[in-house]
């Protein structure tokens, strides 16, 4: 059966009474994006759908950590400078007027973006697209707000990574996988930069990267789309490009060799962090190496939680991914190792499980059961307008182009025990890993 025209959660739920099969006669909502650049270089890609009275309206900045040349954290940074007022709308006004008429405002930074959203009624949409524009157009970037800003992202800095046993290890491994590349930085950014970054550096940073040809909005929901479009154009329509819009051309070198670090922290329960190089963003190995990656660490059936918890006892829990970015990707994995057990015995035990996806296919059984779990995940990010928005954002930023949901399940689907196994001999060889042990330093107990 065919479905109609359905809003994003009606297909999500479509989907999976239909045990997320590729059927060739499904219809994709994101086929019914359109795309609108106007003469600065904003794009704006709109999609109604009156499901429900919501409307999704997101900006995404192509800029992150991979962005920063000379001091890092600059785009974390204005993820929250984005908050501290401007010329028109005092601090954190912005937020109390979208939340006091019931809608949400939030932002994030990654290594490749920093984004924006408001999800909104849809009455409320105008105020919300004069209020992105008005931020984007006349930021307040002064020493006052810079001053208070970098004391909350330090703060920030300190409880999530310097303090946090897993904020450690993961910042340790990025430094260690990557040697080129600026993904080895972290996105909060290192202390030193954070505290050095003054108001002249700022400000260039922002003309550079929050130029309208550097931004890509998406609005999906309940609302018009030529009157949203002639509010966007009012309010954005303004801003001037800014050509070139450099961007790091370093590229990471082949490694040739084991990497391996160890990082002392008071620490009860040891972690054991892992990570192979992998392709970025868009691969065609993407979807095998997603397989191998969710039978390997995707939750508790997985063969890393079942050998190093359940069947092991040397671990309190095990998970992992592929992770592609948009120069580069990685496959990694962590393991948090039991205060009784030795983390040596926990790399024995992981190393083996992945040499065993090296040197042996997995069954029928495992590879249908990972396969119907990427499906379902893929489908659940259809389920609000605010997934769907982000979908359409992200990819053609990236690509171009959304990639037709029927495509991805489709690639999907195809994956066979073989193409497991050969992404794991590509990918995951002993001399292309990195290793991070994080305890206690010797003879010293948390």
């Amino acid at each position: 059966m065919r479905p109609a025209r359905l809003g994003p959660r009606l297909l999500a739920l479509w989907l999976l009474a239909s045990a997320a099969s590729a059927d060739p006669g499904l219809e994709d909502p994101a086929a019914r994006v359109r795309t609108t650049r106007f003469d600065n270089g904003l794009s704006v890609l709109t999609l109604e759908d009156r499901t429900t009275p919501v409307v999704s309206f997101q900006i995404w900045v192509r800029v992150g950590s991979r962005d920063e040349a000379r001091y890092t954290g600059l785009a974390h940074l204005f993820e929250h400078m984005m908050f501290k007022g401007s010329k028109h709308v005092g601090p954190e006004q912005h937020a109390r007027l979208i939340q006091a008429r019931g809608g949400q405002v939030n932002a994030f930074t990654n290594n490749d973006f920093t984004v924006f959203f408001d999800d909104v009624t849809p009455e409320s949409l105008p105020l919300a697209i004069a209020l992105e524009g008005e931020r984007i157009a006349n930021l307040d970037i002064s020493e006052a707000t810079l001053a208070s800003e970098r004391e909350v992202v330090l703060e920030e800095r300190r409880l999530r990574s310097e303090d946090d046993p897993e904020g450690r290890a993961f910042e340790a491994l990025m430094a260690l996988a990557f040697t080129a590349h600026p993904y080895r930085t972290p996105v909060i950014g290192w202390r030193s930069d954070v505290e050095a970054a003054n108001v002249d550096v700022s400000r260039q940073f922002f003309r550079t990267y929050y130029a309208p040809n550097n931004i890509w909005i998406a609005i999906v929901g309940d609302f018009d789309t030529e009157q949203a479009l002639a509010d966007v154009r009012k309010a954005f329509g303004g801003l001037a490009p800014v050509d070139p819009i450099p961007r790091n051309p370093t590229r990471e070198p082949e490694q040739h060799g084991e990497r391996r670090q160890i990082v002392h922290i008071d620490v009860r329960s040891p972690i054991l962090a892992g990570a192979w190089h992998a392709p970025a963003s868009g691969h065609p190995d993407a979807e095998a190496l997603d397989v191998a990656s969710q039978i390997l660490s995707g939750g508790r059936s997985s063969r890393l939680y079942r050998r190093l918890v359940h069947e092991g006892q040397k671990a309190l829990g095990a998970e992992g991914a592929y992770w592609e970015l948009a120069d580069a990707g990685l496959f990694y994995a962590f393991a948090s190792v039991r205060p009784d057990a030795k983390i040596e015995d926990v790399e024995r035990l992981f190393l083996a499980e992945i040499a065993r996806l090296r040197t042996q296919l997995v069954s029928e059984r495992e590879l249908e059961k990972a396969k119907r779990q990427l499906e379902v995940s893929l489908v659940n990010g259809l389920a609000t307008n605010h997934a769907l928005a982000s979908r359409i954002a992200q990819e053609t930023a990236l690509f171009g182009r959304v990639r037709p949901l029927e495509e991805r399940l489709a690639a999907i689907s195809r994956v066979t025990a073989g193409d497991v196994q050969r992404v794991a001999r590509s990918y995951l060889i002993d001399e292309h890993r990195s290793l991070v042990h994080v305890k206690a330093a010797d003879g010293k107990k948390p």
